[in-house]
């Protein structure tokens, strides 16, 4: 009853972040079913069946990633609703207890959907083409659906707990978070970048022997050795990691020197934010190149191309469009009040505009240098 009170003050935006969050939920279930119908279809499956398990990973983890970006915004972006919420007597812990519960209840909502069309489909309304996949003419165990699909709410309400910090309770109770990067965290993408480039320079020189243990990758991708492919693993995630760097230090080129009013404010305002924009810009630029590479393969490579993996890359790429989007309206919520004194102060709103755009077209050309070489890597490996 409570979520149905708190339903009746959703803006657009908070509709928007509930259906995708359903959305999303519906699709990753109509996975985790499908894996199950196959199952029931081939019982002797063994390994192809842990296989097909371990293809829902990745789209659950993309939930889960957007449920922890989207729970972690409302604080920011819903101060009446937190404020509401804490005069009610409802400490930080309840409010993150309510914030995943809200999470929860939209990935429930999403996959027992999914559960009703799966069970309808099964009664005898689907075609031969998907006979397998629903695992018609099998008798259904109530306890396998049930226990898969709980994986969904169950995951997604974690993540959005334990991304709410305990003390983002009050409006003007929220501490000052960090802008600068530590030594360590500079340190290890860099040493990441460059071993795991070095590793699979190593592995790709020409006349370089084969290390004997050729891994066969998913989605049609062919075959690759051991060594280029955790010289790349290395690679990308170093280059994730060092995009919040690299934004910060962006922001201070372009402040760099005697700035003029747009490049103070574009940079200082960069700089500010790189701590925030860093997680979901990489994650999004590392799923990017990982999709332009793979489309490249394909093309290359005739017959090569699978719909699963296609359709999990688009549910993927979704989820870390929709990370970015809520981060973005975080951000703009939080700078809401430097923008309104910097019009009161005489800024012209042509000024401000502009310093956005500069702002990303700085971002736009980090981000094109980390994931172009993250895509360079990952096709100089399936050569």
């Amino acid at each position: 009853m409570f979520y149905l009170r708190l339903a009746r003050g959703y803006r657009v935006p908070d509709l928007g972040r509930w259906l995708l969050t359903a959305l999303a939920a519906a699709v990753v279930a109509a996975f985790l079913l499908r894996s199950l119908g196959r199952a029931m279809s081939d019982p002797h499956g063994g390994t192809d069946a842990l296989a097909r398990l371990l293809w829902c990973l990745p789209p659950l983890a993309a939930v889960a990633w957007f449920a922890a970006v989207a729970a972690r915004s409302v604080p920011a972006r819903r101060p009446e609703r937190i404020a509401g919420l804490t005069a009610a007597g409802a400490g930080s812990r309840r409010i993150r207890t309510l914030i995943a519960g809200e999470v929860a209840l939209a990935c429930t909502l999403g996959s027992v959907c999914t559960l009703l069309l799966f069970l309808v489909l099964r009664n005898d309304i689907a075609g031969p083409s998907l006979a397998a996949d629903l695992g018609m003419g099998v008798p259904l165990p109530a306890a396998a659906p049930v226990t898969l699909l709980a994986l969904v709410p169950l995951t997604a309400g974690i993540a959005a707990a334990c991304a709410v910090p305990a003390n983002e309770t009050l409006p003007g109770g929220r501490t000052r978070s960090r802008t600068g990067f530590g030594g360590l965290r500079i340190a290890l993408p860099l040493g990441l970048v460059v071993v795991g480039a070095a590793l699979e320079l190593i592995a790709l020189r020409p006349g370089a022997a084969e290390d004997g243990r050729p891994i066969h990758l998913p989605a049609g991708l062919g075959s690759t050795s051991t060594a280029a492919l955790g010289g790349w693993a290395a690679s990308a995630f170093g280059l994730a990691l060092l995009t919040g760097p690299l934004l910060a230090w962006t922001g201070r080129l372009l402040a760099v020197g005697r700035p003029t009013p747009l490049r103070l404010l574009a940079g200082r305002g960069l700089t500010a934010q790189a701590r925030r924009l860093g997680p979901p810009l990489a994650v999004l630029t590392l799923a990017v190149a990982m999709v332009l590479t793979t489309i490249r393969y394909w093309i290359g490579t005739p017959d090569s191309a699978d719909a699963l993996p296609a359709v999990e890359a688009c549910l993927v790429l979704g989820c870390a469009a929709a990370a970015v989007v809520s981060r973005l309206a975080e951000v703009r919520t939080d700078r809401r009040d430097v923008t309104g004194a910097l019009l009161r102060l005489g800024a012209a709103p042509r000024l401000l505009l502009g310093a956005v755009a500069l702002r990303t077209l700085a971002v736009g050309t980090t981000l094109l240098l980390t994931g172009g070489a993250t895509a360079a890597l990952a096709a100089a490996g399936l050569r």
